[in-house]
């Protein structure tokens, strides 16, 4: 039986939080592209708590005390982080592409049926923009009132979002599960 920590078997929640911790040095600047990529791949590889730890090792605030949850924390240091305290989210907002990929599909069926029904005689008027602009239009201004707006990561009453509840669930259990294996 393996007696020091750097002996035991890491399961796969410690090598996540490395993961999410090298990912949070490479947004920092303190790691390269190609110094991720090799720390990833050998995070996966990794056996025990000893392999990652080496990992982390030149990287600020890594040291064990700060990994390790105390177990003395109270249940209100677990407590979902509120809107203000999360990270602003980056990118394109994954609403907008969910909302104008099924006109996208719906208007390059009804234009190849055209297409394919004009080729063969059928008759020359365009009839696919009377799907395509009511639609369109409905869509357009959904989405200039949804970034005005704030979009559909709208805050629910207790301030925080669907998306934003699942993952504070999320990080909760995953320190909930280091915190148990000491970690």
């Amino acid at each position: 039986m393996a007696e020091r920590r750097e002996d035991l078997r890491a399961a796969d929640v410690d090598r996540q939080f490395v993961a999410d911790r090298l990912k949070a040095a490479l947004d920092e600047g303190r790691l390269s592209l190609y110094e991720y990529d090799d720390r990833l791949r050998e995070t996966y590889a990794a056996r025990t708590y000893g392999d990652l730890d080496r990992l982390l090792a030149d990287l600020p605030g890594a040291q064990r005390a700060q990994l390790v949850l105390p177990s003395s924390a109270s249940p209100e240091s677990r407590k979902p982080a509120t809107a203000s305290e999360l990270p602003a989210r980056r990118g394109f907002p994954r609403w907008i592409f969910a909302a104008w990929s099924g006109w996208l599909t719906v208007t390059l069926i009804v234009n190849a049926i055209w297409f394919a029904t004009a080729v063969s005689g059928g008759g020359s008027d365009y009839w696919p923009i009377w799907v395509m602009l009511p639609w369109g239009a409905v869509l357009l201004a959904g989405t200039v009132t949804g970034l005005a707006t704030g979009g559909q990561n709208k805050l629910a009453p207790g301030g925080q979002s669907k998306w934003d509840r699942k993952a504070a669930k999320r990080r909760d259990r995953n320190e909930r599960r280091r915190e148990r294996r000491g970690y």
